[in-house]
């Protein structure tokens, strides 16, 4: 399934100048900015994000969140932030900074 296109629009002008690639990745569209993955718009609707391991257990018990999945993986670190949990920008951008913040930047060489 295809990425939902308004999803990925919010998101390009949220990260607007920040953005290095945009990746096909796990059925979805990836947004790198500085080398990492900010997060990824899912062909499912609604948003990947990587939270980590210790923000993981609370985080899954909020509405619209849930651990991501992928086959039957389940990850410990990664959510699935729901549409209605991104209804407004200020949520929408709480979620990408908090994917940036959980996967810092490669070092550069």
């Amino acid at each position: 399934m295809a990425h939902e296109e308004h999803l990925a629009v919010r998101v390009r002008d949220l990260l607007s100048g920040r953005i290095e690639a945009e990746k096909k990745m796990f059925g979805g569209l990836a947004f790198m900015v500085e080398g990492r993955m900010a997060c990824c718009v899912s062909g499912q609707g609604g948003l990947l994000v990587k939270v980590g391991r210790d923000a993981f257990p609370e985080l899954v018990k909020l509405d619209q969140i849930e651990p991501m999945t992928m086959a039957d993986t389940v990850s410990d670190s990664w959510v699935h932030v729901g549409d209605q949990a991104l209804t407004d920008e200020r949520a929408l951008r709480s979620w990408v900074e908090r994917g940036l913040a959980a996967n810092p930047p490669k070092p550069r060489p």
